[in-house]
């Protein structure tokens, strides 16, 4: 048990409306919902919160048709000028998935303090101090108060040399000593997989090195049921400060609630900061504004097996979901399984993002390919050194192939140096769209752009442009869609007269000033016409001719991200025709036999299914 020599309040920063929406749903949670919560909050005396960065950077963007520079105003609005308001950020990777210039970096954290934000936790998945004191620079220099971050992971393998207690020290020590102020440190464990005497240890070694005034903050996740345990085992060792959360936001992949820490330190000399006896009310109003929100079981429970596949729960919940929306959710324990192969042949870097998508992509790369057969891009950026140093040597034969597969050399130099410059690039593409260049927009378009990605499919255009996609994990309902479906212009011709068997379409749902492109599948009523079978290999007849249907090899909901064909073009059996998203990768569509296109059914950026044809072939 732990006891204080005298009283000690350990200062709290609430995640409900940051790490909680994204641990629970990726972040897919439109701002009208929880806003009201976030509010109550604010008014019983909560004065530190999370409110953006992480994914509640990219979901408004990528799935919500919002903002995120607007959120975080609306956020800044409510709760007034005196509270404290965090933001995420990834290193080298700032708040996207890939490596940003020094130019790109400055911008980001301008904007984000314009926006109302006063404080930045920074962290890089490999530990580099380097990344971490350049990236640094641009948060002092806007002005927010600087949290560099230790990131923890338990490793699914034994080793003496990594994510020990003497490792993290280190690592703190030379953040230290490094050239860039540093506010306060942050041990940042976001699988929740480090065990408390680690924790325990590393806190009181830190604590040594530090200046007095200098603050020291925990932060994991419940996921396997110890954070309550590893706070206390923080507090012990010297922290100042822990995150926590409140229900429906709270536990099982989130950071324990509230209460449960509160609990857990009565009687010891240590209490939280803030009005527990509040919770309640915050829950009540919370789970009101959740009401439609459809909560997965995998994300709400606890779950021991994270030890052995060290996954942030800001990761297993938007994962589950795109399994779940890609129907491969059948998939998921073999994904699990391979995963510490993949983080002892990577280097063991820490599993936040990027580094735990990368780990989870590769996993599944592996499970639905074939071990190493198909090295994702990220993973393979990251085990041949252009998102810095990995903690271990990766395996040489992975490296070997990430190399001959990416195209790329082995690389040892800074990763701010290698990254892209796409302030110009973002800059010339708003102009062609016909878009106001402001730094605003350049950003949103430029946290969007990807080597592999055409811009036609750039988040930031579309929010700009109000053709976002929209993708909300909501409960699912009868009732019937609030607007009918139009044909739109393009796509196959309308049919004249009765129908006489199926007849593929696309059609535009426009609801709330969003619009949604569909492929639909019209069929006779009262079964009129031909007989038609349901299974995808017995597909209708489309426009162009008779021909042997090309689907989707996911049987659920993907994007069209690439189309290699054209009518016309000559294909050989194992020819890729075209490409599709899934899991926020790219996947190969092959052609099942040699012969000629004779019409191709989709656009890039449809939305489409394994019961929705791609091309026709003959």
């Amino acid at each position: 048990m732990i006891f204080a020599d005298s009283p000690k309040k350990i200062r709290v920063m609430f995640t409900p409306f940051r790490d909680g929406l994204q641990s629970s749903f990726g972040g897919k949670v439109r701002l009208e919902d929880f806003l009201p919560a976030l509010e109550l909050s604010a008014e019983v005396g909560i004065r530190h919160f999370e409110f953006g960065g992480g994914a509640r950077f990219q979901a408004p963007l990528f799935y919500l048709g919002e903002n995120p520079f607007d959120d975080m105003r609306k956020i800044r609005d409510v709760v007034g000028p005196d509270v404290d308001l965090q933001i995420l950020t990834r290193s080298v990777s700032g708040v996207t998935l890939t490596t940003q210039s020094p130019e790109g970096l400055a911008l980001q954290a301008k904007l984000m303090a314009a926006a109302g934000t006063t404080w930045d936790r920074n962290f890089d998945y490999m530990n580099d101090v380097d990344n971490m004191v350049a990236t640094g620079k641009p948060i002092v220099d806007a002005g927010m108060h600087h949290q560099a971050c230790v990131a923890l992971m338990g490793l699914p393998f034994h080793s003496d040399t990594v994510h020990t207690a003497d490792f993290y020290i280190d690592i703190g020590r030379r953040l230290l000593e490094g050239d860039v102020h540093i506010d306060s440190i942050c041990l940042k464990d976001a699988s929740g997989t480090t065990d408390p005497a680690t924790i325990y240890n590393t806190a009181k070694g830190l604590r040594k090195i530090m200046p007095p005034e200098m603050p020291l903050w925990m932060h994991t996740h419940d996921t396997a049921s110890t954070a309550v345990a590893c706070y206390m085992a923080a507090i012990h060792g010297g922290c100042d400060g822990v995150d926590v959360s409140v229900r429906p936001m709270a536990s099982g992949t989130v950071q324990p609630d509230a209460r449960s820490v509160a609990h857990a330190l009565k009687g010891t000399g240590y209490a939280l900061d803030i009005d527990v006896s509040r919770m309640r009310e915050i829950e009540r109003m919370l789970s009101e504004g959740m009401k439609d929100y459809a909560f997965n079981p995998t994300t709400t429970a606890a779950d021991a097996r994270v030890l052995g596949f060290p996954m942030p729960g800001g990761a297993i919940g938007p994962n589950v979901h795109m399994m779940v929306k890609a129907g491969i959710l059948d998939k998921y324990s073999e994904v699990l399984e391979e995963f510490p192969v993949v983080v002892e042949a990577g280097g063991a870097w820490t599993s936040v993002t990027p580094g735990s998508q990368q780990y989870w992509l590769q996993a599944f790369n592996n499970v639905m390919y074939g071990r190493w057969e198909k090295i994702e891009a990220g993973y393979g950026k990251a085990v041949l050194g252009y998102f810095g140093r990995t903690p271990l040597k990766p395996d040489p034969d992975v490296v070997k192939r990430a190399s001959e597969q990416l195209g790329l050399e082995p690389f040892d130099g800074d990763p701010l140096e290698a990254a892209p410059v796409n302030i110009e690039p973002a800059e010339q593409a708003l102009r062609d769209n016909g878009l106001p260049v402001t730094e605003e927009n350049t950003f949103l378009v430029m946290a969007c752009m990807l080597p592999e990605k055409k811009l036609e499919l750039n988040e930031g255009l579309r929010l700009l442009k109000g053709d976002a996609k929209i993708d909300i994990p909501l409960k699912e309902t009868d009732e019937p869609l609030a607007a009918p479906a139009v044909a739109s212009a393009g796509g196959p011709a309308p049919v004249a007269g009765p129908l006489t068997g199926p007849v593929l379409n696309r059609v535009s749902v426009r609801e709330g000033g969003k619009t949604r492109n569909f492929l639909v599948t019209v069929e006779p009523a009262n079964g009129g016409g031909p007989a038609t079978a349901t299974a995808p290999a017995a597909a209708p007849a489309v426009a162009g001719g008779e021909g042997e249907p090309v689907f989707s090899t996911f049987a659920g909901s993907v994007e069209i991200t690439d189309i290699l064909v054209k009518e016309g073009d000559r294909v050989r059996k194992g020819g890729v025709i075209a490409q599709v998203e899934a899991m926020k990768a790219t996947h190969d569509i092959k052609s099942p036999r040699e012969g000629t296109v004779i019409a191709v059914l989709v656009r890039i950026g449809d939305e489409i299914d394994s019961s929705v044809p791609i091309v026709t072939i003959a």
